[in-house]
């Protein structure tokens, strides 16, 4: 299992830009509004919202992709709504990230270095947690990872999906 800067413990919705989610979800026409809002690039950057999710803007074309399909479609903002309104209460997201401890498989967390938006701590309560955990912080990026370093993150997946598919008591291990 591979997590990479996410939401976890009871930082969900997380941070600013989740917790306005949450919040646009009960107000009636508040998703719609944010979708079209995301169309412009002082929107996608504002601090506090998409702009501390990466350290360098996202392309154009790439927020055209993600935000496109919720402004032409109801089923999108509807679910994006449920999303929003489906958050269970703070001491069941504990409890079930406590039992991530349960997975004996192998675990990769590889946190955002700069993240702004999961906890750092995060990323290392969840390395502990899987007995096979490994945390590897990923520098230069902030949560969205694949798009501020995907080099260094493709290299990473590719060790360990490598490392992980031999199993540990095969001849290919001794």
């Amino acid at each position: 299992m591979v997590l990479s800067s996410c939401e976890a413990f009871d930082n969900y919705p997380p941070g600013i830009p989740g917790k306005l989610l949450g919040a646009l979800g009960r107000i009636p026409g508040g998703i719609a509004a944010l979708l079209h809002l995301l169309r412009f690039r002082a929107v996608q950057r504002a601090p506090g919202g998409w702009g501390w999710m990466s350290k360098r803007p996202i392309p154009q074309e790439v927020q055209r992709d993600w935000f496109t399909p919720g402004r032409g479609d109801r089923a999108v903002r509807r679910d994006l709504i449920r999303y929003g309104r489906g958050i269970p209460p703070k001491p069941v997201l504990r409890q079930w990230a406590e039992a991530m401890g349960t997975f004996d498989r192998p675990v990769l967390v590889a946190w955002a270095a700069e993240d702004k938006v999961m906890p750092r701590e995060h990323g290392r309560r969840l390395a502990e947690l899987c007995s096979q955990g490994r945390l590897v912080e990923v520098p230069d990026s902030r949560t969205l990872i694949p798009e501020d370093n995907p080099d260094f993150f493709a290299r990473l997946l590719h060790e360990f999906v490598t490392d992980a598919s031999v199993p540990p008591n095969s001849p290919a291990r001794r």
